[in-house]
């Protein structure tokens, strides 16, 4: 007999519903920070694979090696942001920080390429850049505030988001799948086709050796 009250039996069940969930959004975490060496003419380029409709932020900043102390002048960035058809969403010059927000319009890599101008003598520096894509990409502090609602309610629309988010790729792979499915298929169509020629023109070569070779035999009269 259960002697657990049912009350216990749904927070309980929500409370794995919610750690399954936020086991979930780590794995699937899109937030990536990361800190690329530059040179005086030279350029780095990094591309993110993004959904349509989701949101994408970029924050970057060159390092500067002596805190409190300006940045010399040969540390500075042009950078661009561009969509898979080349789009622009992003372009800054000689700038030595700064910040990209928009929602993807398309599906694909998008593409950020920092570019160090030419300077003399070359100069080395390191830039910090993250760039967040989808649930990591939104401002969950702000909403709180504008909506006047409870961190836990942040959490569970942010979990809300994510399933959302894993539903939908889930769906993509799906589709991915079906894909590659569709192009093994016709891949070994073709192959079929390839052999059953390869085999009918081996055929036709050794029965062409045979005439020849009992034509060449008769006319000798070996036969």
């Amino acid at each position: 007999m259960d002697l657990l009250p049912s009350r216990y039996k749904i927070h309980k069940t929500k409370l794995r519903w919610i750690l399954t969930t936020m086991t979930m959004t780590m794995m699937i975490r899109r937030g990536e920070s990361m800190r690329l060496d530059m040179e005086s003419g030279t350029s780095k380029c990094i591309s993110d694979d993004i959904k349509i409709n989701y949101m994408t932020v970029g924050t970057y900043s060159i390092v500067n090696p002596n805190e409190g102390h300006h940045l010399p002048p040969s540390h500075k960035l042009f950078v661009t942001v561009s969509s898979p058809k080349g789009k622009s969403h992003h372009h800054a010059e000689n700038v030595e920080s700064g910040k990209f927000v928009f929602t993807a319009d398309e599906t694909g890599d998008y593409m950020t390429c920092f570019v160090a101008p030419g300077y003399r003598p070359t100069a080395k520096f390191a830039v910090d850049f993250e760039w967040k894509s989808g649930v990591e990409a939104k401002d969950w502090t702000t909403i709180a505030k504008r909506g006047q609602i409870t961190m836990l309610e942040v959490e569970v629309r942010k979990l809300l988001d994510v399933t959302e988010t894993i539903h939908d790729e889930m769906f993509q792979l799906r589709e991915r799948e079906r894909e590659m499915q569709e192009l093994n298929r016709s891949t070994n169509s073709r192959m079929a086709a390839m052999s059953l020629l390869s085999f009918v023109v081996t055929m036709s070569v050794a029965g062409l050796q045979l005439w020849h070779l009992k034509s060449f035999l008769e006319r000798k009269k070996l036969l």
